[in-house]
């Protein structure tokens, strides 16, 4: 029954608050708006549902090697406010919920107090297209680890506040589909948001590519490099639309040691854990906006 909506994404040790807490303060999205701005920024970068109609179009052919592109409005990048917003640390999207106001990203990605979701993220702008979010709460599941049976629990979910026009994100970005992982063969678009550490471009990238599974895992792996630091969160994309932008979502990347190996390959090799029963009970616990309780 789940299986048709619509939905978006979180991602390193799970912060205070990350299990269902909310804080109590007055953070809202005017206030992450107005902590916006062109000093903030340069701090910063210093260093729908339909067919996959345009399957054939470059963007979309199978390549292996993320390239930069100008992103779409429903994936963007999380920032710490408490540290200024002198880097994104995680790549999250927006997914269909009841009330249009929720996040996927990767469990592991920390997202603390006053964090803050920017949409098509803009290297440089005062103004960024489709404003800035503040996260509300986030759900993980506590059985989530980085490495063994609790790997394949790395996915997360957050709710945003409204803008200061009462509006929830989804009617202003529109929103990706959670589907169950139809098996471990898939054709996805990976779109993510690498650090400008390991990217000085601070751009979004692209790779279209097949899936495989990650040995011994409820995991998908990819090969497709690009994908530093930064990506953790970046949704896995079937039946990607170039018309709206949007697609379903089979996957957000992280999994065993945080989405990939160490070593040479860490940009190159990328997992996910599939969407199974597990991940709609989540996604049950963020919409009915309750602690996510395991045995």
């Amino acid at each position: 029954m789940l299986a048709g909506l619509y939905v978006v994404a979180l991602a390193a040790a799970v912060p205070h608050g990350a299990g269902g807490h909310g804080r109590d303060g007055k953070w809202s999205s005017e206030e992450a708006q107005r902590f916006w701005g062109p000093s903030r920024m340069s701090a910063s970068t210093t260093a729908g549902d339909g067919e996959d109609d345009d399957a054939e179009s470059p963007a979309q052919r199978i390549t292996g090697s993320a390239r930069h592109f100008d992103g779409v409005p429903s994936v963007g990048v999380l920032f710490y406010v408490g540290e200024d917003m002198k880097d994104h640390h995680c790549t999250a999207s927006v997914v269909h919920s009841p009330k249009g106001n929720l996040l996927i990203t990767a469990g592991h990605c920390s997202v603390g107090d006053d964090a803050a979701f920017v949409p098509d993220y803009q290297r440089g702008k005062d103004k960024q297209p489709y404003g800035v979010w503040a996260v509300d709460r986030t759900f993980v599941d506590p059985r989530r680890e980085d490495y063994g049976d609790g790997s394949d629990l790395d996915f997360a979910f957050a709710t945003v506040k409204p803008d200061v026009r009462g509006r929830q994100i989804e009617r202003v970005t529109g929103a990706n589909r959670l589907t169950r992982t139809p098996g471990y063969v898939n054709r996805v678009t990976v779109i993510g948001y690498p650090n400008s550490e390991d990217d000085p471009a601070d751009q979004a990238i692209r790779c279209t590519t097949l899936t495989s599974r990650l040995e011994d895992h409820k995991q998908l792996r990819i090969r497709c490099d690009g994908f530093y630091s930064g990506t953790s969160g970046s949704p896995w994309l079937a039946h990607f639309s170039e018309k709206t932008k949007t697609g379903e979502l089979i996957g957000v990347l992280g999994g065993l040691n945080g989405g990939g190996p160490d070593g040479d390959d860490s940009d190159q090799l990328s997992y996910s854990p599939v969407n199974d029963e597990e991940i709609f009970k989540l996604y049950l616990d963020a919409i009915n906006g309750r602690e996510p309780r395991r045995s």
